[in-house]
């Protein structure tokens, strides 16, 4: 692996079994970008639930050049991720797939939308204010008179 892997356990007790597992799944992830500076874990319990027990959440930060890959992976309703191990799993298997992504629009497979010129925005028209013979025309219609003398009058 030619890229530095940290692992930081926050409310957890820290695991060497669990970090060389993390240290695993992040070399894996050099057959689907070479291209990788860095891998940063950061594998968290929050506090306990009524309903399930205290599950993981797992966060990774990924540098490769011009970008970072951000994956925050936390799936409170899903009561496998009690094991951090499966949450970690989770989060490295979203992860592959966002680097995938990343080396596909690298590689010009993907159109960036970004660049291209856009057409000009349309310019917003301001509302219109109210007619200011609105109030007289009421006015015209109380009183009475025929429509030609209304019509007249404006």
């Amino acid at each position: 692996m030619a890229f530095p892997v940290v692992v930081s356990f926050q409310q957890r007790a820290p695991s060497a079994a669990l970090r060389s597992r993390v240290r695993e799944l992040a070399g894996r992830l050099e057959r689907f970008s070479p291209n990788i500076v860095r891998c940063r874990v950061w594998i968290e319990r929050p506090a306990r639930h009524k309903q399930q027990g205290a599950l993981h959440a797992v966060r990774i930060d990924i540098a490769v050049p011009d970008e970072h890959i951000l994956v925050g992976h936390a799936h409170f309703a899903d009561p496998a991720h009690e094991d951090p191990y499966v949450a970690v799993r989770d989060a490295f298997n979203a992860a592959r797939r966002q680097l995938e992504s990343y080396e596909r629009r690298r590689r010009g497979e993907i159109k960036r939308h970004h660049g291209l010129a856009q057409p000009a925005p349309k310019p917003i028209r301001a509302a219109r204010a109210p007619r200011a013979c609105a109030p007289r025309a009421a006015a015209l219609r109380t009183r009475g008179g025929s429509g030609a003398q209304r019509t007249a009058r404006r």
